[in-house]
């Protein structure tokens, strides 16, 4: 069996794991209270898995999964709010397979920021842009300079 490549990262009450399988087809998944976490699928005829033990206890029924086209994404709600000091139950070096998602990644220290940008709409944001800018309103060059005084 392959693994697929798979991302994670936390925040003090879900883990977002993303599994980057594009085309994926037959997708299981399990995930058991105890932290129990399986995943296979096949891709053009090859079976791929992951059977992983996470650090801690998770609240499976609370927990939700997007199968897309291009990745799996599954938000894992943590049994309890606190910060995991590693993804898996096993210490030392984690598998070749498991990275950390650095685009999805926040310190502890910055959570509580009160931003939560994980579902902010950023298309509805008026970002401004070089079409709103109307060269004649900012005058010319020559109004605004100073002569100095020798």
């Amino acid at each position: 069996m392959r693994h697929p490549t798979a991302k994670w990262s936390q925040r003090s009450d879900k883990i977002f794991f993303t599994i980057e399988l594009p085309d994926a087809k037959d997708v299981k998944l399990k995930l058991e209270p105890e932290g129990k976490f399986i995943f296979s699928a096949t891709k053009d005829g090859v079976p791929y898995e992951i059977d992983i033990d996470l650090a801690d206890k998770v609240n499976a029924e609370e927990s939700k999964v997007n199968v897309g086209v291009r990745s799996i994404v599954y938000v894992i709600q943590k049994s309890e709010k606190k910060w995991w000091t590693r993804l898996l139950k096993q210490e030392g070096k984690p598998p070749s397979f498991l990275k950390v998602d650095w685009d999805r990644w926040v310190d502890e220290e910055d959570e509580d920021t009160g931003l939560d940008l994980d579902n902010m709409d950023f298309s509805k944001l008026n970002m401004g842009g070089d079409d709103d800018l109307d060269m004649d309103d900012l005058g010319s060059d020559e109004d605004d300079t100073v002569q100095s005084k020798d």
